[in-house]
């Protein structure tokens, strides 16, 4: 009995295993038509032709391109943050900026002249580079009353100097060292350890008391030497920046790889992760190795770069990532450019990849404290960058931005107009592009409120609340709070949208409103 109870046992497995072996006949052909490729096929890459699954004609080279088209493209959206802050750097090292003790300073704040990526006119900037692989170990004292930081070469956060860093607010020393450094570490400093040589420092100093006492605690006790000289350090020199006219702009050309390859040389090779070396690697980027694409190179990364900049651009207007509207659920178009105040750009495990990019396309400069100030300190952000109908603004036209009465802030509110193909300063007759509760002229309503004008001209009476346009240009503005209080944070109080209040003659003009109004 027992022997037959196993028998068919065996013989209902069996069964069972024929009939799960026999497939659908359909089922298979389908499967095997998901695996095939069609002899001719339309594709983003343009048509593509097959011999049984062979690639003949140009396919080959259709493909290819596209790969190395589409790498190209990954590998610029990558590497924004590096080659933006290398520009920077170079640009001021060609004003004579050139080595760590060498810092720009602007001491009669910075100006529509100098092209710097959504810079303000409100706050006295200092930068300054380190070269690890020269200086070795390098020492940066702070004076009081500094709010900075220190990025790497790729402008990812090392750590925070001043109020915000471990000496809060009282100045310091920091010593900042090159990667895989092993040697001694002595006493009496913060220690800051970045992964890359070259590594970009920030500052920002206290205007309260006025610009010249602002320059004098930079010139005072900021000072940057090689941990080995501290003994008898170079005097630092701050070089001023005001009123120069050079570009710090980094370019969406065939340049922009060659920057990032100049970058990849400088830096260790392990700066970056095995995944995006690859990238870098299949586009002729490699540490140790010349860069010398030929001419399809040439032209693929040409395009690549077009699209990467087109990229930046759809990732900021069109913006489809969640945390970035200031009032998501409305019909607002106040944005932030961190998204989900995430400065590291990392969640989950994995990259916010267009994140990543809409900061580093439209900003320069990442710490922690911009994007988590705290109630009546600090300062946080708001960008306008369309309308209130959804649409890019338009220089020839006049709008009106109205903020409600008891704006606020501890300190003081700041409106400043932007280009928006170099999302630096937008150049008009008003050197400096600002207008806020602190600027000369700037009236409020009889309720407290606020009105800001843009526009070709000034609305009559309205000079103090007014920022020029050009009537061929497009811009989009950043509301800066500075001490932002406890409405500002829970949403109570917002700004008004953008509005236009009147458009030029011609199509979408007065007259059509007027005949359609007549209608």
């Amino acid at each position: 009995m027992k022997t037959k109870i196993i028998t068919l046992a065996l013989t209902g497995a069996l069964t069972m295993a024929t009939a799960y072996g026999q497939d659908d006949p359909d089922r298979e052909a389908a499967k095997t038509k998901a695996a095939s490729i069609p002899d001719k096929v339309q594709t983003v890459a343009g048509e593509l032709e097959f011999f049984d699954g062979v690639p003949i004609g140009d396919t080959n080279d259709r493909v290819y391109d596209y790969l190395t088209r589409s790498r190209a493209l990954g590998v610029y959206l990558d590497n924004v943050g590096a080659v933006s802050i290398y520009s920077v750097l170079a640009g001021m090292a060609e004003q004579g900026a050139d080595a760590p003790n060498k810092i720009a300073i602007w001491e009669q704040l910075m100006d529509s002249r100098t092209p710097v990526i959504t810079s303000n006119t409100s706050t006295m900037y200092a930068y300054a580079p380190t070269d690890l692989a020269k200086d070795g170990p390098t020492v940066i004292e702070i004076p009081p009353g500094m709010l900075g930081f220190l990025d790497d070469a790729w402008q990812r956060f090392v750590g925070n100097m001043g109020v915000t860093g471990p000496d809060k607010g009282k100045g310091g020393k920091y010593l900042v060292l090159p990667p895989g450094y092993t040697g001694e570490i002595p006493e009496g400093y913060y220690i800051l350890k970045p992964p890359t040589n070259r590594n970009f420092l920030f500052l920002r100093g206290s205007i309260k008391d006025g610009l010249e006492a602002a320059v004098e605690n930079f010139k005072a006790g900021l000072k940057v030497y090689p941990l080995k000289d501290a003994a008898n350090p170079a005097p630092t020199e701050l070089v001023n920046m005001s009123g120069r006219s050079f570009s710090t702009i980094f370019p969406s050309t065939l340049e922009y790889y060659e920057i990032l390859n100049n970058i990849v040389q400088a830096e260790p090779i392990d700066a970056v992760g095995p995944e995006v070396r690859g990238y870098m690697a299949s586009i002729g980027i490699v540490k140790g190795q010349p860069f010398n694409p030929d001419a399809r190179m040439k032209k693929l990364l040409t395009e690549a770069a077009l699209l990467g900049n087109a990229a930046g651009r759809s990732i900021t207007y069109d913006t489809r990532i969640s945390g970035v509207k200031i009032y998501p659920g409305t019909n607002s178009n106040w944005v932030t450019a961190y998204a989900n105040k995430n400065t590291s750009f990392q969640a989950d495990g994995a990259m916010n990849l267009d994140a990543r990019v809409l900061f580093y396309y439209n900003a320069g400069g990442v710490t922690p404290a911009m994007a988590t100030p705290h109630v009546g300190e600090g300062s946080d952000y708001a960008l306008g960058v369309l309308d209130s109908k959804d649409q890019p603004f338009d220089g020839s036209k006049t709008y009106k931005l109205h903020l409600p009465p008891n704006v606020p802030v501890n300190n003081f509110w700041a409106v400043t107009i932007y280009d928006t193909q170099t999302r630096c300063q937008l150049q008009t007759s008003q050197l400096f592009p600002t207008v806020g509760s602190l600027t000369k002229g700037m009236k409020k309503n009889a309720d407290g409120s606020y009105d800001v004008y843009f526009g070709p001209k000034a609305p009559e009476g309205k000079e103090g609340n007014w920022l020029a346009t050009n009537p061929d240009k497009s811009w989009f503005c950043i509301l800066r709070m500075y001490g932002p209080l406890e409405p500002w944070f829970k949403k109570t109080w917002r700004p008004g949208e953008i509005e236009s209040v009147n458009q030029p003659i011609g199509e979408g003009g007065i007259i059509e409103e007027l005949e359609e109004a007549i209608k």
